[in-house]
């Protein structure tokens, strides 16, 4: 029961229906969730454990806010992992592998179309997951998850922005053209542009979310 609380409360964390800095109450989750408090309480602190969550003894518990050094940190981690990743796919994919990529960034696109900020966030893991897969390591992809939670939570503040799901698109389209020319210099400069993209718009997300972020940089 405590797995499956913490998983619900963490995909509600990482989705932003629960925001950075909103109160977790323990009473109001039993309630909702039909359950006692020692299920929820072992939930809570796994979500701590993850940085998901922040417990003050004296003033409560609340999802914890996007702590911006640890952002740029996972990003770089992200980098150095996924652009090995583009390059030994750029080596390998086969047309059949660079078919199936293409129709995931189809996806991206209706997604836009939609309006569909949870299916494009989807679409956008299935893409990174698949390239994992067609380099020949989806390993990779499972240490990128360890890292990236937090760039998650940032992730749904972006799409957001005007026009930024249009450069997703984009930048993903260019991954995939070089991963199909097999030109692994290519693949990985885009992957790198790609995701240090995200960290470039870091000042102006915060400025318009200033209370969903902790820390200011390096130097926090």
């Amino acid at each position: 029961m405590a797995s499956t609380i913490h998983a619900r409360l963490r995909s509600e964390i990482v989705s932003l229906a629960r925001k950075p800095g909103e109160p977790l109450a323990e009473k109001a989750i039993t309630e909702a969730y039909g359950v006692s408090r020692t299920p929820v309480r072992e939930a809570i602190l796994r979500l701590a454990d993850e940085g998901l969550v922040d417990i003050f003894p004296r003033s409560g518990t609340f999802v914890a806010r996007i702590p911006q050094h640890g952002l740029s940190e996972a990003v770089v981690i992200r980098m150095a992992l996924e652009e090995k990743s583009a390059r030994l796919a750029a080596e390998r994919a086969t047309r059949s592998q660079v078919m199936v990529v293409q129709a995931i960034v189809e996806q991206l696109r209706e997604s836009q179309a939609a309006g569909d900020q949870a299916a494009f966030h989807a679409a956008d893991e299935h893409f990174h997951a698949t390239l994992a897969e067609m380099a020949g390591y989806p390993g990779i992809w499972a240490l990128v998850q360890q890292v990236k939670i937090q760039v998650d939570r940032y992730r749904r503040l972006t799409l957001p922005q005007e026009g930024r799901m249009q450069r997703v698109i984009e930048e993903h389209q260019a991954i995939l053209d070089a991963v199909a020319a097999h030109d692994p210099d290519r693949a990985a400069l885009h992957m790198n542009g790609h995701l240090g993209a995200l960290i470039a718009s870091v000042e102006d997300i915060r400025h318009v979310n200033p209370d969903y972020f902790a820390g200011g940089g390096h130097g926090d």
